[in-house]
């Protein structure tokens, strides 16, 4: 839609957005005094429409009409969707530490928090010491032995050994009293989504005590080796963290696992981990829906299971040698009221092992050190300001680093934790979030569409929102406008990272203006590099895209990996910079003209797909499996037009021409049965679509990133588009199939003898780009 300048735009057209009369005028009256004095473009108009003009129940037509008219003109590409403002600045946690110690650190150039922000940041990668002298202090923090230094050169670790020496237990921090937490403030806040009529339940941190302490006696029981692996398959509840914290309090190292997998995936994941054991519920119940989990980690070959019932009865029913959760806890009811002294650890002691897909059709298994989880919530404190008092919400899994990062982000920065048993998508969770009163509500782009589809929203107070943060995804410009209108204007902070950085490399600032789906800043401690075409660095704070590498010297990221040689995976063949060498990340990254950076997703043969991180490789082996006639397949991950998620596309080869629609129709559902069945449920197939031949290097790799760009630059993300061929107008549908063998000639250097330009919105003259002109 072309949107037109705020001094261009009338009352009717305000009305035209479904506005009464009477307001569409009152509108238009605020509007014309906030131009008087701001003008009719840029930042300052938009600080004064956002804050004071627009409101939640105004239709999000008319935000759209106001954001997109206010930076019609404006040059920037990321232009500010949020301001600070230096009073709100100085009370954020960066805020205090540099109005108490800005002077000191940056010497006579401080001049408040909002201004040296990013001398800040560069000074924290500068000058580690210190900076993560300070953050520890500001956490509170307690080692048994504290470190020797916070990091030193050691030849077996490229960036840096981190705090050697240094004992800890990283549980046990979160559960301490100190100033940021007494014994009687609430840290845990939930709901299940079958009881949404009722009011939400808290838990005091002296209740988790005791109960996380109970836990790790009945743990103990068991008889296992001290630092053996116990796995949690189970939904993000309050049983599922007080686990997490007793097998970390106990000494022992959690293995995650996302409750959506299938149980071969389940099998890998505890085979990788040499689990012991594994917390289960008998089923989990979403929309009235009964979905098995025991069941799954039976048919996974689980070691012993602690099985816990959904419904709160006690199971009877369990696989021999299994317990019910109620016998776990009736082994130690004599210790219901004794302390758990709290294991000592080495702080390099694995405290987790995650995994994330490799490029080799097997999970990469990464350990989080003890160390790792302080990164996490260093994170937190930094760029989301998450302090004592806030009640923090993330809809996640304990089996994805989002889950334990919240449990960390929150509780070791005196914060609340706020859970929902149920789907995030509708109205539950956001009555949820009005009635927890969520501070920090972390978000995926996927969810954000489903709640502006619903408008589930309409009539809730967010008001306590006091920021977003968005992960997991490529976000949408629109999609999080509507979601800051929610909340009366509160910036998202965009964060991206990943589980082997144990947090985020780029991410946003309370004390920086914030653009939509853009990154205002490298994390606290991080430094980026964009490589070149030749692979070697472009210089820093330049307007550049291409291939993101990290400086190595970063606190929390992974030294080792249990299934593949850490030093060939993120630093053999990476470039030096200053005389070391770059740590590889993978993503492509664009820093624009005016500082922000953008992810363009990943630029090696790994896709993500709903928050998910997944190789080609690992889809690519179970759709040859679908149908004999495949020859090969090719999975490739294509980002819609206008931003957001990922859409999985699967290039096709046959081994004798089968490329009709019907064919091809009949094998997108047949992958996504078995994609669904035998790696997870949440993965969809959109495209599917027939070549004659995979692109090839000369050492026969297929070539993913040149078929990505091709289905990039021909397929057209516009469900009102249509396609010319010749002096036929042809549906959507229909054309994929001549595109795409065209596609699969054109890479193999024949010609192919027909013009296919591409039409929008119905209109054959209006013709934007010719697909192929041979």
């Amino acid at each position: 839609m072309a949107y037109r300048s705020l001094d261009e735009i009338t009352v009717e057209q305000i009305k035209a957005t479904g506005i009464p009369s009477s307001e569409a005028e009152r509108l238009h009256g605020e509007l014309t005094a906030i131009i008087r004095k701001q003008g009719s473009s840029g930042p300052g108009a938009w600080r004064s429409i956002s804050r004071g003009l627009l409101k939640p129940n105004l239709p999000f037509a008319f935000h759209q009409m106001m954001y997109y008219g206010c930076y019609k003109d404006f040059e920037s590409a990321t232009p500010p969707a949020w301001m600070p403002e230096l009073e709100d600045a100085v009370l954020t946690n960066i805020g205090q530490v540099l109005e108490r110690h800005g002077k000191v650190i940056l010497g006579s150039k401080y001049k408040d928090p909002i201004s040296n922000f990013s001398d800040f940041q560069e000074f924290s990668v500068s000058n580690p010491e210190v900076y993560w002298n300070l953050v520890f202090e500001e956490m509170q923090i307690s080692f048994y032995v504290p470190p020797a230094q916070i990091v030193r050169e050691h030849t077996s670790y490229p960036g840096g050994q981190w705090l050697p020496g240094a004992s800890i237990n990283v549980a046990a921090n979160c559960l301490q009293v100190n100033d940021k937490k007494g014994p009687d403030d609430v840290v845990l806040i939930w709901k299940d989504e079958e009881c949404d009529s009722l009011p939400v339940h808290s838990m005091t941190l002296k209740e988790l005590q005791a109960e996380v302490w109970l836990v790790a006696h009945a743990i103990d029981a068991l008889g296992l080796v001290k630092g053996s692996s116990i796995a949690i398959d189970m939904p993000m509840t309050v049983t599922a963290v007080i686990i997490y914290l007793a097998i970390v309090l106990a000494g022992y190292v959690v293995v995650s696992i996302a409750d959506s997998f299938a149980p071969t995936e389940i099998s890998t994941r505890l085979i990788l981990s040499e689990a012991q054991a594994i917390f289960t519920q008998d089923c989990i119940v979403r929309a009235k829906k009964v979905l098995p989990l025991y069941r799954k980690v039976i048919d996974a070959h689980a070691p012993l299971a602690i099985v816990i019932a959904t419904s709160g009865s006690i199971i009877t029913s369990l696989r021999a040698g299994d317990m019910s959760w109620h016998d776990f806890l009736g082994k130690v009811e004599h210790c219901k009221d004794n302390v758990y002294s709290a294991v000592k650890k080495p702080i390099d002691a694995f405290s987790n092992i995650l995994f994330s897909s490799g490029t080799t059709g097997e999970p990469k298994a990464i350990p989080w050190t003890h160390a790792t989880p302080l990164k996490a919530a260093a994170d937190a404190w930094s760029h989301m300001d998450i302090r004592k008092g806030d009640v923090v919400a993330w809809p996640t899994n304990l089996g994805w680093m989002m889950g334990p990062w919240l449990v960390y982000a929150s509780l070791l920065n005196g914060s609340a934790m706020a859970l929902y048993n149920g789907s995030p998508l509708g109205l539950g969770f956001a009555k949820f979030v009005q009635d927890a009163k969520v501070t920090m509500l972390g978000v995926v782009p996927s969810i954000v569409r489903a709640w502006k589809n619903t408008n589930c929203t309409a009539d809730l107070d967010w008001s306590t929102v006091r920021c977003f943060s968005s992960s997991g995804e490529a976000s949408s410009v629109d999609e999080y406008l509507w979601l800051m209108g929610r909340a009366h204007y509160r910036p998202v902070i965009e964060y991206c990272g990943g589980t082997e950085i144990g947090g985020g490399f780029a991410s946003g600032s309370l004390l920086q203006p914030q653009a939509l789906a853009a990154f205002s800043t490298a994390a606290m401690g991080c430094s980026l590099f964009i490589l070149g075409s030749n692979g070697i660095p472009l210089p820093q704070n330049t307007p550049a895209i291409g291939e993101l590498a990290l400086f190595p010297k970063m606190f929390g990221a992974s030294t080792t990996l249990l299934n593949a040689d850490h030093y060939a995976v993120y630093f053999e063949g990476m470039p030096l910079w200053k005389e070391t060498q770059l740590r590889r990340h993978g993503d492509e990254f664009e820093r624009t003209t005016d500082g922000y950076y953008r992810a363009h997703g990943r630029a090696d043969d790994t896709m993500n797909l709903g928050g998910i991180k997944v190789s080609s490789v690992e889809i690519e082996r179970i759709c040859n499996g679908v149908d004999e006639e495949i020859l090969e397949t090719a999975a490739i991950g294509v980002p819609p037009a206008g931003g957001g998620p990922e859409q999985l596309f699967v290039a096709v080869v046959f081994k004798v021409d089968n490329s009709s629609e019907e064919n091809l129709d009949r094998l997108k559902v047949s992958f996504n049965s078995a994609l669904q069945k035998k790696l997870n449920p949440l993965f969809k197939v959109s495209v599917v679509v027939a070549v004659p031949a995979l692109p090839r290097t000369a050492s026969n790799k297929v070539m993913r990133r040149v078929l990505r760009q091709q289905f990039l630059s021909t397929f057209v993300k516009n469900d009102h588009s249509l396609y010319f061929l010749g002096n036929k107008v042809l549906e959507r549908k229909s054309v994929d199939i001549i595109m795409f063998f065209a596609i699969g000639y054109l890479m193999l250097g024949s010609p192919f003898d027909r013009s296919v330009c591409l039409v929008r919105d119905k209109h054959i003259d209006a013709v934007q780009k010719y697909l192929f002109m041979i």
